[in-house]
């Protein structure tokens, strides 16, 4: 039987407080997590857009990590056996993780067609997990043409945060098959649902917004599941 590897993407829902993002690493990997991701990005390369106005500047302002926090959250997932993950934004941005050595990197939806950062992660990373929200398949193709001398796992998502599960389209899994073997769900549904279906179609690696309390502040935690969810996910 194919090994299933769960993300807990906390990614911005410790809000920069470092003591919180312990305790989601660490019930991460009491619920069944192989990763706890987290995201890289800086303000100050933020252009101008829609985050200006409904409020995500100020959230990014809060949540931004540096150098030293990378180090930190990094040393919290090794003493918890947990591997430690991040997206990657901006290839600038990759100096705040360079000295982790990391071999695994995410690259998000909004940058899978931004070719200066993939030609640059494929002579950084041994394994990109490349998601593929708002883009077709042909621009898809491309960009995994650009890497595919690594280990790529293309990962089904749909950009919609949050996503409801009527409209997770997993029938497009079939499509993603034609370009890679290795393939992976980013999901932003409230529940577990329509990663457990994913699995018929060969998903391998499964991605869910995670923490410990619904009612923190921060956008993402309100859909995001609990340890709860994450392990009954993990024992399907």
């Amino acid at each position: 039987m194919t090994e299933i590897r769960l993300i807990a993407e906390i990614g911005w829902n410790h809000m920069g407080n470092i003591e919180l993002a312990e305790k989601m690493i660490k019930a991460a990997k009491k619920s069944g997590a192989d990763y706890a991701k987290f995201q890289t990005w800086r303000v100050k390369n933020l252009k101008a857009g829609p985050w200006d106005q409904d409020g995500r500047r100020e959230i990014y302002k809060k949540a931004e990590l540096s150098k030293d926090d990378f180090s930190k959250l990094n040393k919290i997932c090794k003493f918890n056996k947990i591997n430690f993950l991040t997206s990657l934004f901006n290839h600038n941005d990759y100096e705040l993780i360079n000295h982790l050595k990391l071999k695994t990197i995410k690259i998000p939806s909004p940058e899978n067609r931004n070719k200066k950062l993939l030609s640059f992660v494929k002579k950084k990373f041994k394994k990109i997990f490349l998601s593929t929200g708002a883009a077709s398949i042909k621009e898809i193709n491309k960009s995994f043409n650009l890497i595919k001398k690594r280990q790529v796992f293309l990962m089904h998502c749909v950009s919609s945060y949050p996503c409801e599960d009527k409209n997770v389209n997993l029938k497009r899994i079939n499509e993603l098959k034609k370009i890679s073997k290795n393939l992976g769900i980013s999901d932003h549904t409230y529940d577990i649902f329509s990663a457990i279906m994913s699995l018929s179609f060969g998903v391998t690696l499964i991605e869910k917004h995670f923490t410990i309390d619904n009612g923190l502040p921060g956008r993402d935690n309100k859909f995001a599941i609990l340890p709860k969810q994450l392990l009954e996910l993990r024992n399907y």
